[in-house]
């Protein structure tokens, strides 16, 4: 079943690909742009396949060569159609072109991501080919000319991102518990701009703990929150300041907020249709709205593209089987079941080419023939990613084996405070 899943999904990061730059699309909507955080999770998403057998590693070299050669030959400036500055490169990127797209910003998270795919290449290839040379040489390259200081902007903590005609944008990674986990990694394990480890503890003191159905946690509603960073970050058994201080590490976390999201699918408060045991996973996604729509004389405000989360919301009725799957290190026994229940009751495999759907709303009154619930008519680069590789960590702790190699990683997570299991049997070392 797994393999199976695993598979299909893969396909998308070999046919959602411009096979001259390299780009991968941010989703399967026709003329949608590239999405830097697709393309680094594709980069990752080539060494499972070279693992699954689903491509050789003669191809997947080549693939990871061309966007590594686009991204560091491409232009990096204050240019408003640039595809980067300072290290950093914009959200979403033109296919063709790989310039800048719908104004958007020079994203920290989407760079940061970029950079992990890029490293995980990095420490994978490491034969005498030419070609896996020149991947070690330009990944060291890329990650070198990441300026993470110039992305604090003069105070201690990292953007969310800049813009060439306003400059810096106003949010911060400065508050509560969120995916920046593998941004202050990155940037504080750089061999050239690297940020004081102030500026992490800082952000860690604004963690909440919570008791959500008589669990124990450090709260964040969406899903993905819980998962993005540890696609690479392997945090069972080490501890930072704030693990010491609640007694888990962020893995058991992760653990928790899936039991958490469970329980409240069980527990439904809102009275959405399937929700239950085997109907869960509250994220980041696509929805049928927005709108307002009377549904069996309930008035329900129904949202497009939102960050959903449980138990304090948003939520719309709206599921994504893809954090379900992106959960399977964290309680296999519960995924499992619910995987099997969507593959074998629901059928989200066959309404698209690339394994499930995206999102799902069976409260919504317009319905799809084939399953009586609304259905995202995309499948995203950023949910196809994470569902190949936390199989594949699952599986075998593939990306988790690779990225424990990696002396940025190491010295990141040691500059951060990190101890303790696996990474007190590392030392950090020049690559």
């Amino acid at each position: 079943m797994l393999y199976k899943l695993q598979k299909d999904t893969f396909a998308y990061f070999i046919k959602e690909v411009n096979n001259n730059t390299g780009l991968i699309a941010d989703k399967t909507q026709p003329g949608a742009p590239s999405s830097i955080a697709a393309t680094g999770l594709g980069l990752s998403c080539y060494i499972a396949g070279i693992e699954r057998g689903f491509i050789t590693r003669t191809e997947a070299a080549k693939r990871t060569l061309t966007v590594l050669q686009f991204f560091y030959n491409s232009h990096q400036g204050t240019d408003a159609d640039a595809t980067g500055y300072k290290g950093f490169y914009y959200h979403f990127l033109d296919m063709e072109t790989g310039k800048r797209v719908w104004n958007c910003e020079l994203s920290t998270i989407d760079t940061a991501i970029l950079m992990a795919g890029i490293l995980t290449a990095r420490c994978y290839y490491n034969s005498r080919q030419q070609s896996e040379i020149e991947i070690r040489t330009i990944a060291d390259k890329l990650y070198a000319r990441v300026d993470w200081q110039w992305a604090l902007n003069g105070k201690d903590s990292v953007s969310h991102g800049w813009k060439p005609e306003s400059g810096f944008l106003r949010y911060r990674w400065n508050n509560k518990y969120s995916e920046a986990h593998i941004i202050y990694i990155l940037a504080l394990g750089s061999p050239t701009f690297p940020i004081s480890a102030s500026a992490y503890k800082k952000w860690i003191a604004t963690f909440e703990w919570k008791k959500l159905y008589d669990i124990d946690c450090i709260y964040a509603g969406p899903l993905f929150i819980h998962q993005m960073s540890q696609i690479w970050l392997h945090f069972n058994g080490i501890y930072d300041d704030f693990n010491n201080k609640v007694g888990i590490d962020y893995f058991e976390n992760s653990r928790r907020a899936t039991l958490i999201q469970q329980q409240y699918a069980i527990d439904n408060p809102k009275g959405y249709a399937r929700y239950g045991k085997n109907g869960w996973g509250f994220t980041a996604s696509d929805g049928p709205g927005p709108c307002i729509r009377t549904v069996n004389g309930v008035k329900r405000q129904f949202y497009s593209y939102k960050a959903r989360g449980a138990p304090f919301g948003p939520d719309d009725g709206t599921i994504s089987p893809w954090a379900v799957v992106c959960s399977l290190p964290f309680l296999p026994d519960v995924v499992l079941s619910t995987i099997a229940h969507a593959t074998k009751r629901l059928d989200f495999e066959k309404h698209h080419p690339f394994g499930f759907d995206a999102s799902y709303n069976p409260t919504f009154p317009e319905k799809n023939a084939l399953s009586h619930a609304w259905i995202s008519r995309w499948q995203f680069g950023l949910n196809q990613g994470p569902v190949i590789l936390m199989i594949e960590n699952y599986t075998s702790g593939l990306i988790w084996n690779i990225m424990k190699k990696c002396p940025y990683i190491i010295k990141g997570l040691q500059c951060a405070g990190f101890s303790g299991g696996w990474l007190n049997l590392k030392t950090t070392k020049k690559m």
